[in-house]
């Protein structure tokens, strides 16, 4: 794939995941205005964790090892074999994992969510006995996709999860007056049945698959499930951080579960559409840069990734601190998301988004040891963060600060990954101080930008307070967006070149 083609597809792809996670935002929206922060929000969100949590680690670790196994099969013989057993095993262990989901939603869910009482764990265990079989088509639907990425369809398989969350909003929208928080249950198993009827009628037109399943044992199958396990925990590090959520949430207070998982859907966005995007397309070239030895361009596209994601996501989350009870009204605060409401998510979103960029670089420096097939120290640092850093952190805090002291093991725990990953970078990958680039000497410059960014959003925000939370909001995004340009072109950064370049060819394009 040439250059200008990659990032036309890089492109294409992005637009599609921005318009899609933005549905899926705006479905939690429709939850804080259909339940505000009640137990019944806190009943929706639970039993729609495990389906989701399920359809991105495993799927995403099972899609991820076949396509790696299946690019190196080059006898179109070897490769339908290949399609026939993973999609027989796959057809049978999800049938019956997801039938025992049905069979044991209350055994389940009271086993993980331990802290919720009576009336809210009924709920929440009947809505996941409606939800449990999306599990099921959610998973299969994630390797349709990988079917589909081999064969260079990448923008069917970012419309595909447009169709789920543009189906899943409209039906939780549509049929809420009659069946209430049962038709988001309904909304979850009726859109991820719609996206794989999409994505079979795809292959099956592109003629990839025949959809015939085989049974049996192959070299090439226990090599995929074998390279699954530690990409699956890998790559559960931020779903992991929000499963916790509501797992310590399930012992506070009516509400916290989705407060938390409304304040999480603010910080995840920018990883989960530029971070996807880039990955999705990226990684094979990184691979190949890897298998061929090139350090240089694998040190130069290190350095410019973390160079772009630092001067775009870092002002942003300095921005989004300031401007957080601004930013919690105008989005959720209508409906039964009250000002009370407002008040328990604003201090949430503000310790969350001391770690929106930690989450994004932590999933962007682990492909790095995933193409140097360095696998275990990435999955280690993950698992230490998660389970060690973020839970003890959980224990220690939450009987005195209470969903407080959640949200700063989650910052403090993607901190704590994301510097254990670049010791290894020295230390397990054996980089040189010189193959990090100028990414040292850029420190300094980014920290003088975002401490001058800080005291004048910090003033600004002092000063400029009269007319409500949208015109705040406003003339704070336009004063940060002009400021943060002369900040950047003050100092010395390209990408603010670069910017002024774009725009100025615009306009002479106009005339």
């Amino acid at each position: 794939m040439k250059g200008k083609s990659l990032i036309k597809v890089i492109g294409a792809v992005a637009v599609i995941n921005l318009l899609s996670r933005l549905i899926g935002f705006f479905r939690e929206v429709v939850i804080g205005y259909q339940f505000g922060t009640s137990y019944t929000a806190d009943s929706v969100v639970t039993a729609y964790t495990l389906p989701n949590f399920f359809y991105i680690v495993v799927g995403g670790a099972v899609t991820t090892a076949f396509i790696s196994v299946y690019s190196k099969l080059d006898d179109p013989l070897e490769q339908k074999d290949y399609l026939a057993r993973i999609f027989g095993w796959l057809s049978v262990v999800l049938l019956l994992f997801s039938s025992l989901l049905i069979l044991f939603s209350e055994q389940v869910i009271a086993v993980l969510f331990p802290g919720l009482n009576a009336e809210e764990f009924q709920l929440t265990a009947s809505l996941f006995q409606v939800m449990a079989p999306a599990t099921l088509f959610l998973i299969i639907s994630m390797w349709f996709t990988g079917v589909l990425n081999v064969n260079d369809r990448f923008k069917w398989t970012a419309v595909s999860t447009l169709l789920l969350n543009g189906s899943f909003l409209g039906i939780a929208v549509v049929f809420y007056p009659w069946f209430g928080a049962y038709a988001h249950a309904w909304g979850a198993v009726i859109s991820a049945a719609l996206m794989c009827v999409f994505l079979i009628y795809l292959i099956r037109r592109g003629r990839f698959f025949d959809f015939r399943f085989r049974l049996g044992r192959s070299p090439e199958t226990w090599r995929t499930f074998k390279m699954a396990v530690p990409i699956l925990l890998g790559g559960a590090t931020l779903q992991l951080y929000f499963l916790i959520h509501r797992v310590f949430a399930s012992w506070l207070a009516d509400g916290y579960i989705a407060a938390l998982n409304y304040t999480s859907k603010i910080v995840q966005l920018p990883q989960s559409v530029l971070m996807m995007a880039v990955t999705t397309v990226i990684y094979p070239l990184l691979s190949r840069k890897a298998a061929a030895s090139d350090e240089a361009g694998i040190s130069a596209l290190y350095t410019k990734g973390l160079r772009l994601m630092a001067v775009t996501i870092l002002p942003v989350a300095v921005f989004v601190l300031v401007y957080a009870e601004d930013i919690i009204r105008v989005v959720f605060q209508y409906g039964n998301f009250t000002e009370s409401s407002t008040k328990m998510v604003t201090p949430l979103l503000q310790i969350l988004v001391v770690g929106m960029f930690f989450h994004a670089a932590n999933l962007y420096v682990t492909r790095f040891y995933y193409a140097y097939e360095r696998s275990i120290y990435p999955v280690a640092v993950s698992l230490i963060s998660v389970l060690g850093v973020n839970v003890g952190i959980n224990f220690l805090l939450i009987q005195k600060f209470g969903a407080a002291g959640i949200a700063w093991g989650t910052s403090i725990g993607s901190i704590c990954n994301f510097g254990l990953l670049l010791i290894g970078m020295r230390y397990v990958l054996k980089w040189q101080k010189n193959s990090f680039g100028k990414l040292g000497k850029d420190l300094g410059k980014m920290v003088v930008l975002l401490l001058l960014f800080s005291a004048f959003l910090f003033g600004w925000r002092y000063v400029i307070s009269f007319g409500g939370s949208y015109i705040v909001l406003l003339m704070g995004s336009l004063a940060a967006g002009i400021l943060l340009l002369l900040l950047m072109k003050l100092l010395r950064f390209q990408e603010a070149d670069d910017v002024l370049e774009i725009v100025k060819k615009k306009v002479v394009k106009q005339r």
